[in-house]
C-alpha cells in the first residue's frame, strides 16, 4: 500500500529541471494535437457576451504554477486531459480545506469552499483517470485511517466485553468512548450513511462517483422524497437533519460540507436535469467540466516519463492543506477562520457580478439569470480557494487580492460557457416535434421576423415562436443584436 498523506508532511519543492519551465499552450489535447478552432455560434461565442476573451478551455493558468507544472506534465506524458486533471485537483483541494477557512463577502453572507464537479465526456475521452489521479492522495490518507480505526474499534470492543470494574486493570478506559472513523471520501453510500458519516466527519468529505448517473439515479431509491433537497441544502452549507425510523437517534449536522465529483457522458445529462432537477436549481449548482475536444484519445509509445514525481508533488501539496489544524468549539465543531478580501478585490468582485446582473436583465433569460446566480456564488468559492492553494504551493499571502478575484472570475467564466453547454442539450432533448422542426428550418443567423415567417410556415404562431426564442436565449439563441439572433 502506500503510504498515506501525514499531516505533518512538509511542503517540498520541485526539481530544479522543472522550476521554470514553460506550460505549453493551455490546451486540452496532448502534445501533437492541435486545439481545434471555435466555429462561429459554439459555445465559445456565450462566453462573448460575459467576457472579453473566447474561453474554449478551461483556464489552467489560473493555478499556482506548481500545480500547472503537474498538469501539463500529467498531459504531455500520460495523455490526461488538462481540463478533466484541474477539475478534479480543484474539487480535491476544496475537500480537504473543508469547514477550515470562510470567505465573507457581505457582512453576514460567508462561502465555503463547496464544489459539486461533472466531467463531461463521451466514452473513451479518458476522464476518469485524471479523477482518480487528482483523489489518490485522499483515498491513501483513508487506507491508513481505516487501518487505524479497525484497532481502535478493536480495544473498544475488547473493553467493552469487560465489566466497567475490570477495565482499568487490563489497561483500558474505565469509560471508553466508540471510535469515529477518520475519512475524506465515500462512494455508493445510502443518505442514512451519508448523514452519519458527516456526523462523524465535521471537516468536510467529498463523494466520488465515476459514473454520476447512480448518483443521482438513487435519489429516491430509499425513499419517496426527493434527495436532491438534501443536496441542494448541503450546497448552501445548512444545516442537515436526519429523524429517520431506523436510527436509533436522530442526527443533528449543524455546518454539513460536503463536495462531489464524478463523470458522466453527454448522453445521460437529460437524465440528470429529469424530474424537476433543471427547474429548482440542482443543474446549476454543478460545474460542468465538458472539454471542446471530445475525441478518443489514441495510444502513444512515444510519450516520456514526466521530468518529476508528479504523484508525490501533488500529494505534498494536499498534504500542506490537510495539516491544516482548525479550532474548534466544546461541540467539536469546526470553527473556520475567514479570509479576509482586499478592498480591491471586492471592488472588482462586485464590479463583474453588476455587469453579468445588467446583461441578464437585458436579455430576459431565466436560464441565464438561474446559472448566473449560482456561479456568482462559485466566483466567492474559486477566490477563496484559489487563494488556500496558493498558500499550499508556497505563497503565503493572507488576504484575497484583486488578482486572485481576477483569477476566479476566468475560472466562472469558463463554467459559464459549459453550463449553457449543457443547458443546450438538455434543452434540445426536451423540444416538442414541432420546436424542433422550427429549430431546424432555421438559418444560422436571422431576425425576428424572418424567425416568425419561418415558423409559420411551420405551424408555429408568432406568439409561441418569440416565447420559444425568449425561453431558449442564450442556451440555443444568441441575441447578437437588435432583433438579430444567431443559431448555436
Amino acid at each position: 500500500m502506500k503510504k498515506a498523506i501525514l499531516p505533518e508532511t512538509p511542503m517540498g519543492r520541485l526539481p530544479d529541471e522543472a522550476v521554470g519551465r514553460q506550460p505549453d499552450q493551455l490546451t486540452n489535447q496532448s502534445v501533437g494535437q492541435a486545439e481545434p478552432e471555435v466555429p462561429a455560434g459554439s459555445d465559445g461565442v456565450i462566453a462573448q457576451q460575459y467576457t472579453t476573451q473566447n474561453i474554449s478551455a478551461l483556464p489552467v493558468d489560473v493555478l499556482p504554477p506548481r500545480l500547472q507544472e503537474i498538469i501539463n506534465e500529467a498531459n504531455i506524458c500520460l495523455g490526461f486531459p488538462k481540463d478533466y486533471l484541474a477539475g478534479a485537483m480543484l474539487t480535491a483541494m476544496a475537500a480537504v480545506i473543508g469547514n477550515t477557512h470562510t470567505a465573507e463577502i457581505m457582512p453576514g453572507w460567508k462561502e465555503y469552499a463547496i464544489l459539486f464537479t461533472a466531467l463531461v465526456g463521451s466514452p473513451g475521452t479518458n476522464k476518469s483517470h485524471p479523477l482518480s489521479f487528482a483523489m489518490q492522495p485522499l483515498i491513501d490518507f483513508d487506507a491508513e485511517q481505516a487501518a487505524i480505526f479497525g484497532e481502535a474499534m478493536k480495544r473498544y470492543e475488547a473493553a467493552m466485553e469487560l465489566p466497567p470494574k475490570e477495565r482499568a486493570a487490563k489497561g483500558y478506559d474505565t469509560n471508553p468512548v466508540e471510535p469515529k472513523r477518520v475519512r475524506f471520501t465515500m462512494q455508493d453510500v445510502t443518505p442514512e450513511a451519508v448523514h452519519r458519516i458527516l456526523s462523524e466527519n465535521r471537516r468536510g468529505l467529498v463523494l466520488v462517483s465515476d459514473e454520476l448517473a447512480g448518483w443521482f439515479k438513487n435519489f429516491n431509491r430509499y425513499n419517496n422524497g426527493s434527495e436532491s433537497e438534501f443536496w441542494m441544502s448541503v450546497f448552501n452549507h445548512k444545516t442537515a437533519m436526519s429523524d429517520r425510523k431506523s436510527s436509533q437517534s436522530g442526527v443533528f449536522i449543524r455546518n454539513p460540507f460536503l463536495c462531489v465529483i464524478g463523470t458522466i457522458q453527454p448522453k445521460v445529462l437529460t437524465e440528470l436535469a429529469a424530474g424537476n432537477r433543471n427547474a429548482n436549481g440542482f443543474m446549476e449548482r454543478i460545474l460542468y467540466v465538458f472539454p471542446s475536444m471530445q475525441s478518443k484519445v489514441r495510444w502513444n509509445r512515444e510519450r516520456k516519463s514526466p521530468s518529476f514525481d508528479i504523484a508525490a508533488t501533488w500529494r505534498e501539496i494536499l498534504s500542506r492543506l490537510i495539516g491544516i489544524v482548525p479550532a474548534v468549539d466544546s461541540c467539536g465543531e469546526v470553527i473556520p477562520e475567514d479570509v479576509p478580501f482586499s478592498p480591491e478585490a471586492l471592488d472588482r468582485l462586485f464590479s463583474w457580478q453588476n455587469e453579468v446582473t445588467d446583461r441578464c436583465n437585458a436579455e430576459g433569460s431565466d436560464t441565464l439569470t438561474s446559472i448566473a446566480s449560482k456561479l456568482e456564488i462559485y466566483a466567492v468559492r474559486f477566490s477563496l480557494l484559489l487563494a488556500l492553494a496558493d498558500r499550499a504551493c508556497g505563497d503565503e499571502k493572507k488576504l484575497i487580492d484583486a488578482d486572485t478575484v481576477e483569477r476566479a472570475i476566468r475560472l466562472t467564466e469558463y463554467f459559464r460557457v459549459t453550463a449553457a453547454k449543457v443547458q443546450g442539450i438538455v434543452s434540445e432533448d426536451a423540444l416538442t416535434e414541432l420546436q424542433l422542426a422550427v429549430l431546424s428550418e432555421l438559418p444560422g443567423t436571422f431576425t425576428t421576423a424572418e424567425g416568425v415567417a419561418i415558423a409559420a410556415k411551420c405551424g408555429m404562431s408568432e406568439r409561441s415562436f418569440k416565447r420559444f426564442l425568449k425561453d431558449r436565449k442564450g442556451v440555443l439563441f444568441i441575441h447578437s443584436a437588435h432583433g438579430n439572433y444567431t443559431k448555436l
